[in-house]
């Protein structure tokens, strides 16, 4: 009977996944309140389902009782965050809440699988993280649409992060051939995965008011010393994500596009450049050229996420019936390989448009915001969203040469998720902005039509 009920449950998540999927982007063309409403609601109703499918498959493959207390857990966090965004903050995207939350369940069902086969506390861990990371993040709104003195802070952060990522590349210890984190008091802390907010919200202060050639070139100038430093601390993963993002914050702010056919050109220099300069780049291409190379050695990893997927097929091995933790660091660089494994590769593309629809729902805001600077800083968030999940899933796919970045809200790492969270906390307190621009352009206008009739 648990036999047929394991089978069964990798049909049930995908048709509860593709449905929720779909919804993402069908909500767009309703205009109606209620018609949105229902649909948010559905998906709330979707999340919960695959969520409970996955702990009771992993209570049954275990027996044991850690795995009930988990999820009571996990159940109660995810429906207090969206109680409590919903009364908090009634104008807040449910949109973006209802993917944030999706997304860290996702996320917290694979590193309790993942934790289970190796015997390890990471789901514990893991929750505990996001927990404390939404807790915190829920003042984060109000920050944003209250706290105006942020856009006059360009200098105060292109200061912090700057020397943020400095103390990394002097005094961080190195973990396979980069400089990323510090351990303090046992607790293991990523700088640039906070410096990434902070460097979006300089670039922002510093086109946001940029008017002549020399604005651009000191702005230019800022981002290359970011960009630099994590190059000297050789987290070429950050680095591109950092360089990426501010070519698009300058082609949006500028747009020239011989400033974006500049940076594309100068990029492809520093790559080349950095494969001669660094003995792990040349590693990872030649990995990304062909792992069964060196199977045993430094393509054992890509090749084990190549396998991986290629055995989860397009509805997956099922929950707990693939071998995920064959790869080595699966939970933190290679989760979407674990994710494809098991639930399938039409699962995986669902994940990815849930990705992607919050990456429009980030430029949507952006542009419909009056401000220069907060549509410059919801631009470049978003850019560096996308751009992570697009090295993420092109590294475990090989489309791309393996970049060690994690999965936003979905991989294991605090310092990653404790940071995405507080992105998509500032993407609400920005929409929220947007809502309150157009509520009050809306009473101009009443206002002006009363005018007219009066007179």
């Amino acid at each position: 009977m648990d036999s047929l009920i394991i089978q069964f449950s990798r049909y049930a998540i995908l048709f509860l996944m593709t449905i929720y999927t779909l919804q993402s982007y069908l909500v767009f063309g309703r205009r109606e309140d209620d018609d949105r409403e229902f649909i948010f609601l559905r998906q709330n109703l979707m999340m919960f389902m695959m969520h409970f499918i996955a702990f009771v498959i992993m209570f049954l493959e275990t027996r044991n009782r850690d795995i009930l207390f988990l999820y009571g857990a996990q159940f109660i966090y995810l429906a207090a965050t969206l109680v409590f965004y919903r009364n908090l903050y009634p104008r807040a995207s449910k949109l973006i809440v209802n993917h944030m939350c999706m997304l860290i369940s996702i996320g917290l069902v694979m590193v309790t699988r993942l934790s289970l086969s190796a015997d390890r506390i990471d789901a514990y861990r893991h929750f505990e993280i996001a927990a404390a990371a939404t807790a915190l993040a829920l003042i984060v709104p109000v920050i944003i649409r209250k706290v105006r003195v942020l856009t006059k802070w360009t200098w105060l952060y292109a200061a912090v992060g700057i020397g943020l990522l400095g103390l990394v590349a002097v005094g961080a210890s190195e973990t396979y051939g980069a400089k990323l984190a510090f351990t303090v008091a046992g607790i293991t802390v990523q700088p640039s995965e906070f410096v990434k907010i902070i460097f979006v919200f300089c670039i922002a202060g510093l086109l946001g008011r940029a008017k002549t050639f020399r604005d651009i070139v000191v702005a230019t100038a800022v981002a290359a010393v970011h960009v630099l430093i994590l190059v000297c601390s050789t987290d070429l993963g950050g680095a591109l994500i950092f360089f990426i993002t501010y070519l698009i914050m300058l082609y949006v702010a500028t747009r020239n596009i011989f400033y974006l056919a500049a940076g594309f050109g100068s990029g492809a220099l520093a790559a080349t450049a950095a494969y001669f300069l660094f003995s792990h780049v040349r590693v990872r291409v030649q990995i990304w050229q062909d792992p069964f190379a060196d199977y045993a050695g430094s393509g054992y990893q890509v090749a084990q996420s190549m396998f991986s997927m290629a055995a989860g097929g397009w509805f997956g091995t099922g929950l707990m019936q693939g071998t995920p933790e064959n790869i080595p660091i699966v939970e933190q660089d290679f989760m979407f390989s674990a994710i494809t494994e098991e639930l399938g590769g039409a699962y995986a593309i669902c994940l990815i448009l849930i990705c992607m629809s919050c990456y429009i729902m980030f430029v949507n805001i952006a542009m419909r915001l009056s401000n220069r600077f907060y549509r410059l800083v919801a631009l470049g968030l978003g850019t560096m969203y996308g751009v992570q999940v697009f090295l993420t899933v092109g590294g475990a796919m090989k489309f791309i040469p393996m970049t060690g970045v994690t999965l936003p809200l979905i991989s294991y790492g605090g310092s990653s998720m404790l940071s995405t969270v507080l992105m998509f906390a500032i993407i609400q307190g920005l929409y929220i902005l947007r809502e309150d621009e157009e509520e009050q352009i809306e009473r101009q206008r009443e206002r002006e039509l009363a005018a007219r009739r009066f007179f």
